[in-house]
């Protein structure tokens, strides 16, 4: 139900020790140890042991982030990391396979690291090469187009040669009008012509702007091409046309060359370009593919020598001992291969100093490791998304590993949905090692991250669907119903128990499946499913209360067990203990002849708040008294709630010994309120010890602040006894979400099968095929996959606020250790 015990270390590294294979030691390095950092890391973490024992904690809190020892390696590193990049994304636009290995590659030792850096010589050459191979591309394609373009162009002059007029003699100027058309041309003006490629969305663009600036004084002619060509620009395969302007006149001439620029077009004339453009083509390729051969080594080794300068910055560099000084916090069962992983990693780097490490007492609350596997992670997670567990305290994940897929399955209890369920989950556990599932996309992912999770959803709601005797809608009927419906003499099938002859005994499991077919159907099941989620949900939380006693007792608190834990206690079960021990004893004594008589549960709770003048028939003898008797306490139990425990803390400040108070371990680094201010200021009975430590001496000059302890404890106590009626009618959302997927589940059924089984034989096997299919494919997506995150995120509420805010603070902070295997291996989180 705990976290692991955490220890303080300090560790210390000689010249050739790592600082990541540190825990909370103290630890000591050398100015060389850097240089021995990378080779030993290589066996602290290359797999030889274990890779989650030691979190860092920062000793450079004071130290700009810029101003730290290591912070020109992490730069260096980075730049690593960009050249990996693009070199990928060139190997990936060659189209070359990039391999990944199997196994994580270890850190590199000094000379590789030396090696790596020839990475930016390799960028430079490739950043080149590739520029070249752009420009010899670039000039090919216009090649390309001028040949088109010369081609095309050259039909147009012949078919103009053909039809070319015949001019006279130019006659005397002052004889015609300068404006006239057919003057300009028998001034004898030259025609000019401009010819070449545009793409097919900008020739009416084209022909507009030629239009206003020329005044219309040009002919233009366009010619598609016959094969689509390449754009240089955006690489694109698009339709080209070929024009001819022809114009007469420089003026014009010089504005028609200007548009045409827009458009360019070439007058290259070079054979080999394919030539050369193929043998740098290869040439590039050639270089990629000897890159992509060690790219991956590369990529995770430039990660994981990232990682370790990083930790590097989080040590304190000791300029009298010239070492650096790492501190980290590392669990009791874990030192051991810690110290082995410190002694072999200096010992494989060759260090002449070997590294050493150091327990040391703290004052610092401890980060909270919990030790999960494959199973019960799921479940921590979800403990973990309302708040880490504070360190020691009970950890609710055991507990929810039952109680949430139970809850879950009150609410969506079908045995077909749940089979579906099961299978689906069992699927991904027995392939839960198959490579594509742990690269599948986000969704699916989550769905495998909780197989486990979802297996026992499935599980447990083919036991509720028994229990209700529920299937895609549909009861079944395994052991013969225990109902007699000829004795009824009626149409209308409304059960009656009370009939004599009709009911012949209960069913073996379940609800009856004669109640499928019921006209009274919902008011049997309301009745039951809602008294059935007023038990489950006061069973849940008095488990909750339960669980703080088992905190009060670790932490050495049992003041708080008899002024906090026991009035809770006695309030949830004087007033909702009482209601469950109504339900439970109507159901036992009152049979179905005397149902009619029973008096109701309802009535009678409310009168026991109300004190009616009149008697009225109870359940039992006695049951005024005993309801009073139980009002009293429950009476009693709030002002001891809301002043008991402020009072006792007062009491005790004030130098007052008390029982059952004693401190040890955690509670000695605890100061984070003002009632450990007053167990710090009392006297110290812990073991017959009255010496207190230097640091709790120091605490007890600290004020007592009575009145925010007394707000304090009265704002829990008003949210308890409130939360104990919302909390309690909050439940009834197990009883509302299982009549909601129920009916939901029947409105399909009848809307779709009901009517393709209805149709004759002729054409009903035609259309019953696709109305099974619709109904599976409805059922999927809505009742199982819909519904089911409705069921699922009202399981999690049930958790998070009615249950662990019972004993669960969640005010921790995670263990999060040193581990190269948390670094990503995917070259997709490398790319933009």
């Amino acid at each position: 139900m705990h976290p692991s015990p955490q220890s303080s270390v300090r560790t210390s590294y000689p010249p050739s020790k790592i600082p990541c294979a540190t825990v909370h030691p103290h630890t000591c390095l050398q100015p060389q140890a850097v240089t021995a950092l990378l080779s030993a890391s290589r066996f602290a973490f290359s797999g030889n042991f274990k890779a989650n024992f030691s979190s860092f904690s920062q000793l450079n809190q004071n130290v700009s982030s810029f101003q730290r020892k290591f912070v020109g390696e992490v730069k260096r590193c980075e730049e690593l990391e960009r050249i990996l990049a693009y070199l990928v994304q060139e190997i990936n636009r060659a189209d070359i396979p990039l391999p990944e290995g199997e196994t994580s590659p270890p850190a590199p030792p000094l000379k590789q690291v030396l090696e790596m850096q020839q990475l930016q010589k390799l960028e430079v050459e490739l950043r080149e090469v590739t520029k070249n191979k752009e420009k010899l591309r670039k000039n090919l394609l216009e090649l390309i187009e001028y040949t088109h373009m010369l081609r095309v162009t050259k039909t147009f002059v012949k078919r103009n040669v053909e039809f070319e007029p015949t001019y006279e003699e130019f006659p005397p100027l002052e004889n015609d009008s300068l404006l006239d058309y057919s003057c300009m041309q028998r001034l004898g003006a030259k025609l000019g012509f401009v010819s070449g490629l545009i793409n097919q969305g900008k020739v009416e663009a084209f022909e507009k702007m030629l239009w206003r600036v020329c005044k219309g004084y040009t002919i233009v002619t366009y010619a598609e091409l016959d094969e689509p060509l390449e754009d240089p620009e955006t690489g694109e395969v698009i339709k080209w046309y070929v024009f001819l302007i022809s114009f007469w006149g420089e003026q014009i001439g010089h504005k028609v060359k200007k548009i045409c620029d827009c458009v360019f077009w070439s007058r290259w004339t070079c054979d080999y370009l394919y030539t050369v453009l193929h043998k740098t083509e290869d040439y590039l390729r050639q270089v990629l593919c000897k890159a992509a051969e060690s790219v991956y080594s590369h990529v995770i080794q430039v990660k994981k020598m990232k990682a370790i300068y990083h930790m590097l910055n989080m040590c304190s560099f000791d300029v009298t001992n010239k070492c650096l000084i790492a501190e980290v916090w590392c669990p009791e069962a874990d030192l051991h291969d810690l110290r082995r992983a410190l002694e072999q990693g200096s010992r494989e780097s060759g260090a002449t100093i070997p590294s050493f490490m150091n327990t040391i007492p703290t004052k610092e609350t401890p980060p909270t490791l919990i030790r999960t596997n494959k199973f019960t992670e799921g479940f921590q997670n979800i403990v973990d998304a309302y708040g880490v567990g504070s360190y020691r305290e009970v950890n609710p994940a055991l507990f929810t590993i039952i109680t949430f897929p139970f809850l879950f399955a009150v609410m969506f209890g079908d045995f077909g949905h749940g089979f579906v369920m099961f299978l689906f989950a069992l699927l991904l556990v027995l392939n839960e090692n198959h490579p594509r599932l742990n690269q599948s996309q986000e969704i699916m992912r989550m769905f495998f991250n909780g197989r486990y999770i979802l297996l026992l959803m499935g599980l447990f709601s083919v036991y509720t669907g028994l229990i209700y005797n529920d299937c895609f809608s549909k009861s079944v009927n395994l052991f013969g119903s225990g109902w007699n419906v000829s004795a009824m003499h009626s149409r209308v099938l409304q059960l009656d128990p009370s009939v004599p002859g009709v009911f012949q005994g209960p069913y073996p499991l379940g609800i009856d499946p004669i109640w499928n077919l019921a006209t009274n159907r919902l008011t049997f099941l309301n009745s039951f499913k809602m008294k059935m989620s007023v038990i489950l949900g006061i069973i849940h939380m008095t488990f909750g209360v339960i669980l703080g006693i088992f905190n009060h007792l670790h932490f050495r608190k049992k003041f708080n067990i008899y002024l906090v834990s026991v009035p809770e206690l006695l309030f949830m079960l004087c007033i909702f203990g009482y209601l469950i021990f109504m339900i439970v004893y109507k159901w036992l004594v009152y049979s179905a002849e005397t149902s009619r008589v029973a008096p109701s549960i309802l009535i009678e709770f409310i009168n026991m708040f109300l004190f009616p003048a009149s008697e009225t028939n109870g359940l039992y003898s006695g049951q005024e008294h005993v309801q009073r008797l139980l009002l009293v306490v429950t009476a009693l139990s709030v002002p001891v709630l809301f002043l008991g425990k402020p009072l006792f803390l007062l009491w005790l400040h004030n130098g007052r010994s008390c029982f059952g108070v004693s401190r040890s371990g955690y509670t000695l680094i605890r100061k984070d309120s003002e009632e450990e201010v007053s167990l710090l200021g009392s006297q110290d009975i812990e073991e017959g010890n009255n010496r207190m430590e230097d640091g709790c001496r120091e605490m007890t000059c600290e004020e007592f602040n009575f009145g925010e302890i007394l707000m304090t404890q009265v704002i829990h106590s008003i949210e308890y006894c409130l939360g104990c009626i919302s909390n309690t009618a909050s439940y009834l959302r197990l009883w509302a979400l299982s009549l909601a997927h129920a009916q939901l589940s029947d409105v399909l059924w009848t809307m779709l099968v009901r009517v393709g089984l209805r149709v004759d034989t002729t054409y009903g096997v035609l259309l019953l095929l696709p109305v099974i299919a619709l109904f599976a494919v409805l059922t999927i997506f809505i009742l199982l996959i819909m519904e089911g995150l409705s069921a699922f995120l009202h399981a999690i509420r049930l958790h998070w606020v009615e249950f662990q805010n019972k004993f669960y603070v969640g005010a921790g902070t995670k263990f999060v250790p040193f581990s190269f295997r948390l670094l990503s291996s995917k070259f997709s989180d490398d790319v933009a």
